[in-house]
């Protein structure tokens, strides 16, 4: 199993960056798909998340309206869309895929996200 995050950076505040999960060694289709960040000195949160058909999101009231989650399940991907990025959005983002049953979890390494000028 393997969930293997990109598409982190450097950006400025105000500004885009498109995160991207590929998935493999299980079958993503039957999985809940999820963004996760983890701020230095605090707490891993939950950022976003979508179901396994794709019908239905979730996320963190700090990202709403800023951040999209989308999956494509013929690509066993899922994404993160981040706009109007602030400094506080400084954070490792990491993938997760929760079986949709429950049981398996699954988390990625990883990818670093700094907002600043």
């Amino acid at each position: 199993v393997q969930l293997v995050e990109s598409g982190g950076g450097l950006v400025q505040p105000g500004g885009s960056l498109r995160l991207s999960c590929a998935a493999s060694g299980f079958t993503f289709s039957s999985y809940v798909m999820s963004w996760y960040r983890q701020a230095p000195g605090k707490e891993r949160e939950l950022v976003a998340a979508i179901t396994s058909a794709g019908g239905s999101t979730n996320y963190a009231d700090s990202v709403k309206g800023r951040f999209t989650i989308s999956r494509d399940n013929a690509k066993n991907t899922v994404y993160l869309q981040m706009n109007s990025l602030k400094p506080e959005d400084t954070a490792v983002y990491y993938c997760n895929a929760l079986y949709q049953f429950g049981g398996m979890n699954y988390w990625g390494k990883g990818t670093l996200v700094t907002v600043s000028s």
